[in-house]
Formats: structure tokens, sequence, C-alpha cells
């Protein structure tokens, strides 16, 4: 994910849900079962981690005695379940280290906050988890570190194919893609991404059209790599996961990067959400959760990468509000506004939404247009502030429409000008908010063919995108004709501004 590409806003879950969703997450209710169960007469090494005479006790308090698995379906044996949630707890303050030279332990004082603090708080504890998560998952397999040993027993980093920031990285970048790939202005994303297009997301340049045996070797690693590491992240609540097929691993015959191939290649991740399921399940299948959602806007957020989220700019003025709402798309912007005027009365709303639309700046068209929008989310109270802008240049034309739509008696009719101006700044808008849409190429077409020597009015009009406007109709109009008429209105009106 490039970290200058402008992420979609998220629809944010209220923090209370997400509260209870953390706490019902496998790993974190383990980890605050043992912070209960911890007391002074709990031992530990130099490093924090239980002394393995405390694992079968630990594992007991976790109802997984005799090795047995507990309701959270995440794999490993009871020892290993209780060493990672005893970890989790101590590295999130759920338990507190007494005495390091005695090895000794007391519940922490983060641990009264999962029942008295807010739901930011208790979420706070869950990111601090999350990360303790993360890291491990970013190590290889025990049993390649074992073989990675010097003479001495010390782990020796180059006998091992391991660069910890490298890996770190790979990570940080599958899960920023899956983050991209979850959120959009309709709201997050519900359908699972097959793993092989999450690992070519990744590996595979954007520009390539066949993967090379080399790439899709590359692809087939890091599924594997990501199967490992989302199997890590499901009992934390980032994610749900469908794991690779065992079978599938086991068969030398069937390599899992021919799923990559099966999906559609390098195109496989834009419609990932269309692809036949049962084709790729046994591959692997990852959605965000709304926790993990959550969790990773955090972490961009910490990382100085802008993730809005809607509700951001609810108490912010009407200017940050057409700033932020600039890079929207139609339905995240009325969301967004619709929570900026939720908060404040009609008519102030109105007075305000029209001073910060003004402006004779490239970005002047967007505000108005979205200006217009949020003045149709207002009833008849907001009609005092529409009529005291009526014989403003820049605002007349858009307080007529809304004072015509709303059936407001007494509005006087525009101007040839007034509304050839306000023709010229809808058009800025529409490209500015869309570009060279459908629904502006209709617009083009329409204008062109109801209003007789349109061009020959238009080239005159003393909006600044004046121009750029009469280009932008010069290479949408079908009609090459038509088109070349535009062009020469264009090259006017650039003459005349002296441009």
């Amino acid at each position: 994910m490039s970290d200058s590409s402008p992420l979609p806003p998220l629809r944010p879950t209220p923090e209370p849900e997400l509260a209870r969703d953390a706490l019902s997450t496998p790993l974190l209710a383990r980890a605050v079962r043992l912070a209960r169960w911890a007391g002074l007469g709990t031992r530990v090494d130099a490093g924090g981690g239980l002394v393995e005479a405390q694992l079968p006790a630990a594992a007991e308090a976790l109802g997984l005695g005799g090795g047995s698995l507990d309701s959270g379906g995440d794999g490993g044996d009871a020892a290993a379940l209780a060493s990672e949630a005893w970890r989790v707890a101590v590295d999130t303050g759920l338990v507190e280290i007494v005495d390091e030279d005695a090895g000794t332990v007391a519940p922490g004082a983060e641990l009264a906050l999962l029942t008295s603090g807010s739901p930011r708080e208790v979420l706070g504890v869950w990111l601090a988890a999350l990360e303790t998560v993360l890291a491990d998952a970013s190590v290889p397999d025990l049993d390649d570190l074992v073989g990675s040993l010097d003479e001495s027993g010390t782990l020796d980093l180059s006998r091992l194919d391991w660069d910890p920031e490298a890996e770190a990285d790979f990570l940080d970048g599958v899960l920023g893609n899956l983050y991209l790939l979850s959120v959009s202005e309709d709201g997050p994303g519900e359908e699972p991404i097959p793993l092989p297009a999450l690992a070519a997301s990744v590996i595979v340049p954007s520009d390539m059209g066949e993967p090379t045996n080399d790439v899709l070797e590359q692809v087939s690693d890091a599924m594997m790599r990501l199967d490992d590491q989302f199997r890590m992240l499901e009992p934390i609540g980032l994610v749900a996961y469908r794991p690779v097929d065992e079978a599938l691993m086991a068969d030398t015959e069937e390599e899992p990067a021919g799923s990559f191939e099966e999906a559609g290649g390098a195109g496989a991740v834009e419609g990932a959400g269309a692809l036949d399921e049962a084709d790729v399940s046994r591959y692997g299948l990852v959605r965000l959760t709304p926790l993990g959602r959550y969790g990773l806007r955090a972490r961009l957020l910490e990382n100085g990468i802008d993730a809005p989220a809607v509700g951001d700019l609810a108490g912010e003025g009407a200017d940050a509000l057409f700033d932020g709402i600039a890079r929207y798309g139609a339905r995240a912007a009325r969301a967004e506004t619709e929570q900026w005027l939720h908060r404040r009365e009609p008519l102030p709303a109105a007075r305000e939404l029209l001073a910060a639309a003004r402006g004779a700046d490239a970005g002047g068209p967007l505000r108005r247009l979205r200006c217009q929008q949020a003045l149709s989310l207002l009833g008849g109270q907001a009609e005092p502030a529409l009529r005291e802008v009526l014989g403003d240049p820049e605002l007349g034309g858009l307080a007529r429409v809304w004072l015509t739509e709303h059936g407001a008696g007494d509005v006087p009719p525009p101007s040839e000008s007034m509304i050839f101006w306000l023709t010229v700044d809808t058009f800025a808008a529409q490209l500015a908010a869309e570009g060279d849409s459908e629904e502006l190429h209709e617009l083009v077409e329409g204008l062109a063919a109801q209003h007789n020597g349109f061009f020959d009015a238009a080239w005159r009009v003393d909006h600044p995108a004046t121009a750029d406007v009469l280009e932008a109709m010069g290479r949408l109009h079908p009609d090459k004709k038509i088109a070349k008429e535009a062009r020469k209105a264009a090259f006017k009106a650039r003459s005349q501004g002296g441009g």
C-alpha cells in the first residue's frame, strides 16, 4: 500500500461494541483469566515468561488441562496456549512483575480497566495485545530457529534466512492492502479475500501481465507465510480466517500458487469479491473483522498515514468539512455531512456552509457542490440563510435552486450570466469529484443539445475554470464537430484570460 494513496474513510463500528468484541477474543480472554489467576506464588523467568513448572497449572486455569483445546479452536497444545496468553498478559500490563530477582508477579493495574474502564481504555489494552501478537507473527517457526543455533547454543541470524525488519514490513504491507480492500465509501467489505490474491498484491508488480514462474513461486512462499501468520492473528480478533487446506499443502503435485492463476492473475485482487469461493477456499480466505479494521486504522494513524473515518470532521468548521470530504465519494461525503449537521442548528449551519463555500480558487467549485448537497439535507429553517446570498455572484445560483426545490415563493429569476456561471461551476465541480465519468459524458451531450450557441456564450463566462471546463467538454463529447467547437471556445476563453 502506498503511503501517498488516499484511503477511503472507514465507517466505524461504535466503540462499546468493539470493546465487547475485544473482551470476547479468545487470546485476550485467556490473558485476563491468567492475570486473575496469578498471585505472589506465581513464578516467572528472567524474560517475564512463566517458568515451565507453572505451565500445567496455568493451562488448568484456562480449562486446557491434559493438552485439550479450548472453545477458541485456535490450535496448539495447552502449554503453548498458556504461554502465549501469559506473554500477552505481561505485555499489556494485566500482570505486573513484583520482584524481578525472585520472579514473582501480581495482577497489574490495567486489569481493572477491563471491568471499570471506558470502551476506549478497553480497546487500548486490546491494541497492546495486538502488537504482541503481530511481533510474534513476524518470527519464524521455532524449529527453524533451533536449526540456526551455533555451537554455543546462541541464535545465529546469519544462518537463518530471516530479516526481522523485512518480515515485519512484509506483514505490515499485507495488512495495509487488506485494510484497503476492506474499507470503501459504501461501508466495510464483507467478502473474504482469497489468500493468493492478497499475497499477489504485495509480490506481483502492478504492471506485470503474465507472472513468471519465479514470481509465482514467491507468491506461493508468501501464501505459506501468511497462512501461519493469519492463524496466529485470528485468536486476537484481527481477522476471520479460513486456513489453507492442509491436504493441499501435503500434496506436492499441486502448487498453492496455482490458485493465483485460477483467481485471475495480477487483476485478482480488484475482483476478489466476485470469485467462486468454492474454487479458492481451500487456498485460504481472510476477512478483517470490525475490530481488525479498528486496530489497523489505529496503527496506520500511529505511523503517520492518513486513514480517515466517517465522523472525524463532525466537530470541525465547515471549511475543514469541505476540505476533508473533497476526496470522498458521494456516499461517504453525505454520511460525513449528516454527522456534521446532526451537531448543529439548521440556520447557523446553513450560514456557515455558505460562507465556507465561497472562493475563486481551484477547490471552490467542489466546495460549492458539497455545500449544495449539504443544504439539500436541511429543511425550511435554513431558508433565511439562502435568501441572504441571492445577490452573491458565487452563491446566488445555488441559492435559487435550493429555494425553488423547497417550494419557496418570490424567488427572483436568475440572469443569463448567472445561469452560465453556475453551469460552468457545476461542471468544474463534477470534473473534480468524479473525473471523466459516464454522468459527465451525458451532461456534456445534454448541454450542447439543449442550448444553441452554448459554446459561443460559454467562453465569455467570467469563471476561473471556464477554459478547463470547455477543454474537458471538447475531450468528452462524442461528436467531432461539437468537440471542435468546444476546443475553439476553450482557446478563446484562455486568450481572454491571458493564460
